[in-house]
C-alpha cells in the first residue's frame, strides 16, 4: 500500500511539473509575441503577472504536495497498522494450525507406533513359534539321524559277517519269489543234483516231459566286502586300487558261479543253467560294467540277476506258467468236446429210433380210429328197434327232459 501511495504522489508531481513546463513554454511564447508587438513596459507587467502567477501556483502546488505527503504518511501508518494486524492474525492462525497439526501428528504417531508395535510383536511371536517348531523338527530329525546312524553301524557290523550277508540276500530273494510266484511254483532248500548232498536256497518248478518237474536253481550271493573295497577305491580315485578291487570282485563272482555250476546244475533233472541273485542293484551294475554277464554264461552257464532283473525274469516265467495252464485246460476242453460229440451221436440214434416208434404208433392209432370206427358205425346201422320200443324210448326221453 505504501508503494502504491508513493507511486501516486510521484505521478502527481510529474503531472504538475509537466503542467508548469507547458505553462512556462506558453508564457515564453507569449512574451516573445509581446516583445515583438508591445513595448517593454507591457512586457515587464506581463513578467510581473507571470511571476505572481507562478508564485501563487508554486504555493498552491506546495500546499497540495504537503497535503499529499501528510495523506501519504497517514495512509502509510494505516497500512503498517493493517499489516501489523494481519501479521498478528496470520501468526496466531499459523500457531493454532501448527499446534493442531502437531497434536494430530502426535496422535497419528502414537497410533502408528501402537499398531507397529502390536504387529511387530505378533510377527515376532509367530516367527519365534515357527522357528521353535522348525528347531524341534530339526532336533527330532537329528535324533532320527543318530538312530539311523546307529542302525547303519549295526547293519555294517551285520554285513561284515559272510553268513549274515548270505542270509540277508536269501531273505530278499525269498520275498521277491513270494510276491510274484505261487507257493507251488517254487521250493526251498532243494537237492537238485543226484548223488550230492548240496541243497540250493530256492528252485523254480518248470514243467518237464513227465510228471516229474525240471528245477531251475536260484542261489543268492553277496560279495559285500569286495564291493565295499571297490566303492572305497572309487572314492580315493586311485586307478591302480580301483583295478585291483575290480579284479578281486571279478574273481569272487567267478568263484560263486563255479560253485553254483558244480553243486546245482544237473540236466535233465535241472535246466542247463542256473540263476545267481545279487541283492544290491549297484553290485549288479558293477558286474555288468565288468562284463561278467556274458563271461559267466559262457563258462559256467550261470546268469546274473539283480532285484529288478529277477523280478522281470519271474514275471516272464509266471506268464509262461499261465500259458502252459491255458494249453492244458484247452486239451481237457477238447477231450470233453470229443466225449460230448460221441454221446451226441448216440443220442441222435436213440432219438431217431424213438421218432420211428412214434410214427408207427401214430399209424396204428390212425388205423384204429378209421377202420374200427367205420366197422362199428356199419354194425350200428343194421340194428333197428321196434315201433313200440321207439315210442317208449321217446316218452322216456321226454319225461327226463320235463
Amino acid at each position: 500500500m505504501e508503494f502504491f501511495a508513493l507511486l501516486i504522489v510521484a505521478f502527481l508531481l510529474l503531472a504538475m511539473l509537466v503542467l508548469l513546463v507547458f505553462q512556462q513554454k506558453k508564457l515564453g511564447d507569449l512574451a516573445r509575441q509581446l516583445e515583438s508587438r508591445k513595448e517593454n513596459e507591457e512586457l515587464a507587467a506581463l513578467r510581473a503577472q507571470m511571476e505572481v502567477l507562478l508564485s501563487s501556483q508554486s504555493r498552491a502546488l506546495g500546499e497540495q504536495l504537503n497535503i499529499l505527503r501528510q495523506q501519504q504518511v497517514e495512509q502509510g501508518m494505516q497500512t503498517e497498522q493493517k499489516l501489523e494486524n494481519l501479521r498478528r492474525t496470520l501468526s496466531f492462525s499459523l500457531d493454532q494450525v501448527q499446534r493442531q497439526n502437531q497434536r494430530q501428528l502426535d496422535e497419528i504417531r502414537s497410533t502408528v507406533d501402537e499398531k507397529l508395535q502390536t504387529t511387530l510383536e505378533k510377527k515376532l511371536n509367530d516367527s519365534f513359534a515357527i522357528v521353535s517348531q522348525r528347531l524341534e523338527q530339526v532336533y527330532k530329525g537329528l535324533g532320527e539321524m543318530q538312530t539311523l546312524a546307529v542302525g547303519v553301524g549295526d547293519l555294517k557290523k551285520v554285513l561284515s559277517n559272510v553268513k549274515t550277508r548270505g542270509t540277508l540276500g536269501e531273505l530278499q530273494l525269498g520275498a521277491i519269489l513270494e510276491q510274484i510266484l505261487a507257493p507251488e511254483q517254487y521250493a526251498r532248500n532243494v537237492c537238485t543234483k543226484k548223488g550230492s548232498a548240496a541243497v540250493v536256497e530256492f528252485a523254480i518248478k518248470l514243467p518237464g516231459d513227465g510228471e516229474k518237474p525240471v528245477w531251475l536253481p536260484v542261489d543268492s550271493k553277496y560279495p559285500g566286502d569286495a564291493y565295499e573295497e571297490l566303492l572305497d577305491a572309487y572314492d580315493t580315485g586311485d586307478a591302480q586300487q580301483v583295478e585291483q578291487a575290480r579284479r578281486v570282485l571279478r574273481d569272487r563272482l567267478r568263484s560263486f558261479a563255479k560253485d553254483i555250476h558244480d553243486k546245482y546244475i544237473d540236466p535233465p533233472n535241472t535246466t542247463d543253467f542256473a540263476l545267481m541273485f545279487l541283492p544290491v542293484e549297484g553290485l549288479y551294475a558293477e558286474a555288468v560294467r565288468l562284463g561278467m554277464i556274458e563271461q559267466l554264461q559262457k563258462e559256467f552257464k550261470v546268469n546274473l540277476a539283480g532285484p529288478t532283473t529277477t523280478a522281470a525274469l519271474l514275471n516272464s516265467l509266471q506268464l509262461g506258467f499261465r500259458t502252459l495252464a491255458v494249453q492244458k485246460r484247452s486239451a481237457e476242453v477238447w477231450k470233453v468236446l470229443g466225449a460230448v460229440k460221441s454221446e451226441f451221436s448216440k443220442f441222435a440214434l436213440v432219438l431217431e429210433g424213438a421218432q420211428k416208434r412214434l410214427n408207427q404208433a401214430n399209424e396204428e392209432l390212425d388205423k384204429l380210429v378209421g377202420v374200427r370206427t367205420r366197422q362199428i358205425q356199419r354194425t350200428l346201422r343194421e340194428v333197428e328197434l321196434p315201433a313200440e320200443s321207439q315210442e317208449e324210448f321217446l316218452s322216456i326221453e321226454g319225461g327226463d327232459h320235463v
